[in-house]
């Protein structure tokens, strides 16, 4: 079959791979009809790839037909339609039975120190091949794949696989008091649609960027936005406090994480890193690395005192500082960590399932694309360029 691999450094190759296989008698083999670019995916196009491997299969936003089950399966039936979270769950351990899938414990990674497996995501969680393909092995079929309705397009049911989950739990974690402000950094996918889903929960959205056709997509769905291009970056807490009565936001969804701009010294750092073997690379990421923490800077700074600041976005430095006065005499609340997709998934079905196409993920795709066109799509998507904001590819 056909896939997404990761060949290097800024290289993506579209290659031939063995055909997934029932391995377990929980197995499936699900054959992919559509799946998702990810900003995920650009952190093991460049840092992450000291952990990473010449033909890892990337992508982990999948949704499909099942093609084939294991013996043990009975949840599922060839034929079926279903959407795979990012996050590979067993469903049963403790971790699973409160709501933690993130840190399933059939699945974490003692190895590297991390919690559950994730589809195409490096050694840090498990090597495990990604969905950027034809077909997908998917373990645990009783009780991870999500069996939604024949009918709809697939992109009512796609975002089920990482975007809405993510969001959805970046809006609960922010923990905004009814009919208060929440401040969005970033309008990237997730950005996006934390901005969606806080206003259908009746919340004021402030979202903050530089990329015109973003913030546009905010603005068209009644959000209000800050464009860094117009202002000086540095000045976006004050912009928030002359909205808010001098206070600041309610909580702030830090949607933007290592990605961020406006961090010289930690880039500068993180691309130094690539001078060292890849052995000591991965030793330095591990335990002495640093992030660009300018997003995170500017929720802190934005937030109001007492407030909440949920992060989404991903990071991965080990030694990064904190500003540990200013969150201590703001006494403000942290709550971050890999979305819990199953904690979420009962109640974003019945959002999905409406008449109505309330958080608009018919339209939410400003590209579809062959699986072919992955690699250019990777520049592309890292480089801000044609417009574009979210990629499905069809295989």
């Amino acid at each position: 079959m056909r896939a997404v691999t990761w060949q290097g450094r800024n290289d993506m190759q579209v290659i031939d791979v063995p055909d997934p296989r029932i391995e377990e008698s929980t197995d499936v083999v699900v054959q992919i009809t559509s799946t998702g670019l990810c900003g995920s995916d650009l952190h093991l196009y460049d840092p992450l790839t000291p952990f990473m491997t010449p033909g890892d299969v990337v992508g982990h936003e999948p949704m499909g037909i099942v093609r084939d089950v294991g013996a043990d399966v009975t949840a599922l039936k060839p034929g079926d339609r279903v959407v795979v979270p990012f996050n590979i769950s067993c469903g049963t351990c403790w971790m699973c039975e409160r709501g933690l899938h993130s840190q399933c414990e059939t699945t974490q990674n003692r190895d590297q120190g991390t919690g559950a497996s994730l589809f195409g995501y490096s050694k840090l969680y498990g090597a495990v091949p990604g969905g950027q393909a034809e077909a997908l092995r998917v373990p645990f079929g009783n009780t991870l794949p999500i069996k939604v309705p024949q009918g709809p397009p697939d992109d009512r049911f796609l975002y089920l696989s990482d975007v809405i989950p993510t969001a959805w739990q970046a809006v609960d974690y922010a923990n905004t008091p009814e009919g208060g402000t929440l401040l969005v950094v970033g309008a990237g996918p997730i950005g996006d649609m934390c901005a969606r889903i806080a206003k259908h929960r009746g919340l004021r959205v402030i979202v903050v960027d530089s990329v015109a056709e973003r913030l546009a997509r905010v603005t068209e769905r009644g959000g209000e936005t800050i464009d860094t291009t117009e202002i000086d970056p540095d000045d976006v807490p004050d912009r928030v406090r002359d909205l808010t009565d001098g206070r600041g936001s309610d909580s702030v969804i830090d949607a933007v994480g290592m990605e961020a701009h406006g961090s010289p010294v930690a880039e500068t750092a993180q691309k130094a890193l690539r001078i060292l073997p890849k052995k000591l690379q991965e030793i330095a990421m591990q335990h002495a690395g640093s992030d660009r923490l300018d997003a995170l800077y500017t929720a802190f700074e934005s937030v109001r005192r007492g407030g909440t600041v949920s992060i989404s976005g991903v990071y991965g430095g080990a030694a990064s500082p904190m500003p540990m006065l200013q969150l201590f005499d703001k006494q403000l609340t942290l709550k971050m960590g890999q979305a819990n997709v199953h904690r979420w998934s009962d109640d974003i079905l019945e959002v999905l399932q409406r008449d109505e196409d309330v958080l608009g993920v018919e339209g939410f795709a400003t590209h579809h694309l062959s699986l072919e066109e992955a690699p250019a799509a990777y520049k592309s998507f890292r480089d801000k360029e044609d417009g574009m904001v979210k990629v499905v590819f069809r295989p």
